[in-house]
């Protein structure tokens, strides 16, 4: 039966006529996925620049830039006047005349002064007395035409203003009453003296050049049975520098007698030696700067660590404004040591030497400025101290011993190690300051002078110091002579003793940049510094005139013509450009009182 309707069917279709037309067609179906992209085109003309944006927000600004540092001049030798005197301080304090070119130089062996003309400055030379005693500065006889029964111990200090030529002059026996003479710079001859105090050991006329200030040094005899007191004379030549015009006044320091203690607490020094010791006989005047004004003078007083100053804005009456104690410097701080033994080189047979060692020690510096100089920057005075150190070493008082010495003993903090002669046991300290603990047992070490530099501001406080840049610089500089006296091409000989020594200092203008030159009495040479900006000052040169490759005798050396250089600078004298007899160019002239030479140097850019 199935089968028979399966074959009806085909037949059915079979039987049906052919296809029909198409009919119409159906309605789009969805778009397929999207091919693979066709290969990229050439490009089209650039289009129309569009207008500036807006300028985008400022950047952070980026780290400040180190000003720039003009080239620096430096000293070179221009020439020398050589006495062929050794060690006897032929020549010591320079004064200069510009308008005769002309230079003043303490002699001490002669007791007077010598006149060199340095028209050319690469060859200076004497002039020799004239007749009818121009330039003979015959200082004992003139002044004793003026001071009656006045005997001269000699020559101490020069300066110049004007046409003066003034000189400071001790009297015989040294703690008597001095004298300043005056002499015509033009003629070389005798003008008129004034008593002042015990040995006037330093003067120097104001910036106004009315006033001329004198240091009288007071030094007690070697007994300390006379001790005079130390004072400061101003003679007021306002109305002339003549016996009948000028005002003479000398201020003292009496009147601290009575705060002795408050002195010491707030840093100063005192020994108070002699049967009626005082402040007043231990205050001792050294040296002396005045204000650009001339309203105010600042006065080293070395042994007693301490500053003077003196109100001059009444010039008729000058008095003591106050006393200034400068206070220790640490050199335990890290870059502020010292090198304090010439015995501290441990060698392989057995035997003991020197040796460049500089480091951090338990020992405080007394700063004791020999000479003291002043420069305006910022609209303020600054003061700039070489920080020598002088001890009180005296038949009738000596202060000085060593940290090795049998009498002295260490106590807590200080360890008794440190007598060894390879630490402390050579270095020589006061024994009138830091032995406070049992039986007088030491607990702090003090020596004599700091072995730099400091600045300082008006009122006293400490702006900078040189740390222990001199003895680096002079180890760098000369490591087989490295502190070496002025009397020996030695090695380390100094070193237990106050080092290189800075005693003289002294300020030039360059433009408006300062620099400071400080002479350095031991090892010799001067350092140079800029100061421009006195809270950042600047090392610049160290130069040293002294060949250290002389063997033998120095003083035959010397005497021969002095192969062996400049030894022992005391004075530094600035000469500006406008002054100097080189067209354009500041000089420096140092006076050198082992040596008994003056050497001149040119102050320039290479």
């Amino acid at each position: 039966m199935r089968s028979s309707m399966l074959f009806a069917a085909v037949l059915f279709l079979s039987a049906c006529p052919s296809q029909g037309p198409a009919g119409p067609a159906g309605a789009t179906g969805p778009a397929g996925a999207t091919g693979p992209a066709g290969a990229t085109g050439p490009a089209g003309p650039a289009g129309a620049v569009g207008p500036t944006g807006a300028a985008g927000p400022a950047g952070d600004a980026g780290a400040r830039g180190e000003p720039a540092v003009p080239p620096d001049p430096l000293l070179s030798v221009l020439g020398t006047y050589r006495s062929r005197l050794y060690n006897v301080g032929a020549a010591e304090i320079v004064a200069y005349h510009p308008p005769t070119r002309r230079l003043y130089v303490v002699n001490a062996q002669a007791g007077t002064l010598d006149t060199l003309d340095i028209s050319t400055p690469s060859a200076p030379t004497r002039l020799a007395p004239h007749d009818g005693g121009a330039f003979g500065f015959n200082l004992g006889a003139d002044i004793a035409t003026v001071i009656g029964g006045f005997v001269s111990g000699g020559a101490n200090s020069v300066a110049v203003s004007g046409n003066l030529v003034a000189v400071a002059v001790q009297a015989t026996p040294a703690q008597n009453p001095g004298a300043v003479a005056l002499y015509d710079a033009t003629t070389g001859l005798f003008r008129t003296a004034f008593a002042v105090g015990a040995l006037p050991d330093m003067l120097t006329f104001s910036p106004s050049g009315t006033l001329l200030l004198v240091a009288n040094e007071g030094e007690p005899s070697d007994d300390y049975l006379t001790d005079p007191e130390g004072s400061v004379t101003v003679i007021n030549g306002a109305a002339g520098f003549t016996s009948a015009a000028a005002v003479v006044t000398t201020v003292t320091f009496g009147a601290f007698n009575t705060r002795a203690d408050l002195l010491l607490r707030a840093g100063a020094h005192l020994t108070l030696f002699g049967p009626t010791p005082s402040v007043a006989r231990d205050l001792e005047p050294e040296a002396i700067t005045v204000s650009a004004d001339s309203r105010t003078a600042w006065v080293t007083l070395q042994e007693a660590n301490t500053l003077a100053v003196i109100d001059l804005s009444s010039p008729g009456a000058p008095q003591v404004r106050e006393l200034l104690p400068l206070g220790f410097k640490n050199s335990g701080a890290l870059g502020s040591g010292l090198d304090p033994s010439d015995r501290d080189a441990i060698r392989a047979d057995g035997g003991v030497g020197g040796r460049v060692a500089i480091s951090a020690w338990p020992v405080f510096g007394m700063y004791q400025p020999d000479a003291i100089a002043s420069f305006q920057a910022g609209g303020q005075t600054w003061l700039v101290t070489a920080n020598e150190g002088d001890a009180r070493t005296y038949a009738g008082g000596n202060e000085e011993t060593t940290v090795g010495a049998t009498a002295v003993t260490l106590a807590p903090p200080l360890s008794p190690l440190l007598k060894d002669q390879a630490l402390l046991g050579r270095l020589a300290i006061t024994n009138r300051r830091g032995n406070d603990g049992p039986d007088g047992g030491f607990t702090a070490l003090f020596t004599h002078g700091a072995r730099s530099f400091s600045i300082w501001s008006a009122q006293g406080s400490l702006v900078w110091d040189s740390a222990d840049e001199f003895e680096q610089v002079t180890a760098a500089a000369f490591p087989a002579n490295f502190n070496a006296n002025n009397s020996a091409n030695d090695f380390d000989s100094r070193s237990d003793n106050k080092g290189p020594e800075p005693e003289g200092v002294v300020v030039g203008q360059v433009g408006a940049r300062a620099f400071a030159f400080i002479g350095l009495e031991r090892i010799g040479g001067v350092m140079v510094y800029e100061v421009t900006n006195p809270r950042q000052p600047r090392f610049v040169q160290y130069l040293n005139n002294r060949n250290f490759s002389v063997t033998g005798s120095l003083a035959s050396d010397v005497a021969d013509g002095g192969a062996v250089g400049d030894l022992g600078p005391e004075g530094l004298l600035w000469i500006p450009a406008a002054d100097s007899p080189l067209p354009g160019v500041p000089l420096l002239v140092v006076g050198n009182e082992v040596s008994g030479t003056t050497t001149l140097f040119r102050f320039a850019v290479p």
